[in-house]
C-alpha cells in the first residue's frame, strides 16, 4: 500500500525532470539503432519533418511506481535468498528506463514512416499498456533465471510463497474470532484522524486583493516592454493562475531582458511553481553555472535582494538568468526552505500563495558576463516596486 502514497510533487517533478532526460537520450539512441536520423535537443526528439517532445507524462513515472509494487509483491513471494528478492525489487527501476525509452524508440520509427497519428489517440495508449505487460513479463523472467542460477532449483509454481489459509471448521468458531490489539488500535486511530478531519472542516485559501499581472506597465523609467502569450500546452502543464511574459528593452542597448511571473493563488494537491533548475535542461540548454547572488538598493529600507543566478549554454547560444520564489512577503532562493514555509503558511496563516520571477539575458560572444549581470540587476531595481505588493501580495 506504500506505493499507492504519491510523493511530494517538488520531488515528483524533479524526478521526472531527470527521468524525462535519460528516457530521452535512451530513446533517440534506440531510433539510431533503427538507421533514422535524429536530432535531440533537451527532450524534444527532432526527427526533420516531425518534433516530439518527451512530456511528463512519458518520463516512466507511471510505469514506475506500479512496476514497483509488483516487484515487491514478488520479491516477497519469492523463495529464495535475500540477494535475489534485492535484484528482483531493485531490477524494476532500469527496467523502467529502458522499456520506456524502447516505447519512445518504437513511437519515433512509427512516425518517421506512417506519420504523427501513430503516435496519437487510442494506439499511443495500447502501447503503454503493452510496454508495462511486457515490463511485468521481465521480471518474472528475472525471477525464473534467478530461481535456476540458485543452489535450489524449484519448480515455478513452487517458487513463490502462495499459501492458502485453511477454512475455518465452522460458523460458530468464527464468531468467537477476538480481534487483536493492533487491529483494534489501527481502528482507533484511523477513527480519531476521521473525527479530526471533519471537526477542521473543509479549509479554504485566504482571499487576497492583487492587480491581475495583464495590466504590468510596460513603461518603466527607460525600460519599454512588449507581452506575448504562452502556448496553450505550456499553460496547462504549468497551471499557473496568473503570468505574464514579457521582453524589455532600454534605448540604445540590443540586449533584451526576458520578464516572466508565474503566479498561484494556491499552492495545494500538486499546483506549485515549477523549478527552472528542473525545466532548463528539458529545453536543451546546460546548466554550466549555479550560484547565489545578492542585488543591493533593490527593497527601500531593507537589506539586498537574494536571487539564484544561472549561467546556461545551448551550443554557441549562453545566457544568464535571475530568479526567484515570492510567498508571503519572503524572497526566497532555496526550494526546501519554500516547501517548508508552504506547510507553515497552509498550517498557521491558511495561505500558500506564492510566485516564481524570472529574468533571462542573452550572453553576446565578446561581451563580458558583468555587463549581463549589471543589465539584470538594473531590469530588477526598476521593475520591484511596481510589481510587490500590487501583483504578488506581501
Amino acid at each position: 500500500l506504500a506505493f499507492i502514497i504519491p510523493l511530494p510533487y517538488f520531488f515528483y517533478v524533479n524526478l521526472s525532470a531527470e527521468m524525462q532526460l535519460i528516457s530521452s537520450s535512451l530513446g533517440v539512441w534506440f531510433i539510431r539503432l533503427m538507421g533514422i536520423s535524429v536530432f535531440l535537443s533537451g527532450n524534444i526528439i527532432d526527427l526533420g519533418v516531425y518534433k516530439l517532445q518527451v512530456a511528463e507524462a512519458c518520463s516512466g513515472l507511471r510505469y514506475m511506481f506500479p512496476l514497483m509494487s509488483f516487484g515487491f509483491l514478488i520479491a516477497y513471494l519469492y523463495r529464495g535468498p535475500f540477494w535475489h528478492k534485492a535484484v528482483l525489487f531493485l531490477s524494476t527501476m532500469p527496467i523502467t528506463l529502458v522499456m520506456n525509452s524502447f516505447r519512445i524508440g518504437l513511437i519515433g520509427m512509427a512516425v518517421e514512416r506512417w506519420g504523427i497519428a501513430s503516435a496519437e489517440g487510442v494506439l499511443h495508449y495500447t502501447q503503454g499498456w503493452v510496454i508495462f505487460m511486457a515490463c511485468v513479463a521481465i521480471l518474472f523472467a528475472e525471477a525464473w533465471i534467478l530461481n535456476r542460477v540458485g543452489g535450489e532449483r524449484r519448480p515455478m509454481h513452487r517458487a513463490f510463497r502462495l499459501d492458502f489459509p485453511k477454512p475455518a471448521p465452522n460458523l460458530q468458531s468464527a464468531a468467537r474470532w477476538t480481534p487483536p490489539k493492533p487491529y483494534l488500535g489501527a481502528v482507533g486511530l484511523v477513527l480519531l484522524a476521521t473525527m479530526g478531519s471533519i471537526a477542521m472542516g473543509e479549509r479554504v485559501e485566504a482571499a487576497l486583493e492583487r492587480q491581475a499581472l495583464a495590466t504590468f506597465p510596460m513603461s518603466i523609467g527607460d525600460w519599454k516592454g512588449r507581452q506575448f502569450a504562452l502556448d496553450g500546452k505550456i499553460l496547462d502543464r504549468l497551471d499557473v493562475d496568473d503570468y505574464i511574459m514579457a521582453n524589455f528593452r532600454r534605448p540604445r542597448d540590443a540586449n533584451r531582458v526576458n520578464f516572466y511571473v508565474a503566479y498561484y493563488a494556491s499552492q495545494r494537491a500538486g499546483q506549485a511553481a515549477h523549478s527552472p533548475r528542473s525545466c532548463i535542461p528539458g529545453g536543451g540548454w546546460r546548466i554550466e553555472d549555479l550560484t547565489q547572488r545578492s542585488i543591493d538598493n533593490v527593497i527601500p529600507g531593507r537589506q539586498s535582494l537574494g536571487v539564484n543566478r544561472v549561467v546556461i549554454k545551448k551550443g554557441n547560444l549562453r545566457q544568464l538568468v535571475y530568479y526567484w520564489f515570492r510567498q508571503q512577503g519572503r524572497n526566497l532562493t532555496n526550494e526546501y526552505v519554500i516547501k517548508w514555509y508552504l506547510f507553515w503558511d497552509g498550517v498557521t496563516r491558511n495561505r500558500t500563495d506564492g510566485a516564481l520571477i524570472r529574468l533571462v539575458t542573452p550572453m553576446l560572444d565578446g561581451n563580458p558576463i558583468d555587463d549581463a549581470d549589471q543589465r539584470l540587476s538594473g531590469f530588477v531595481r526598476a521593475i520591484y516596486s511596481p510589481l510587490i505588493p500590487a501583483y504578488v501580495p506581501q
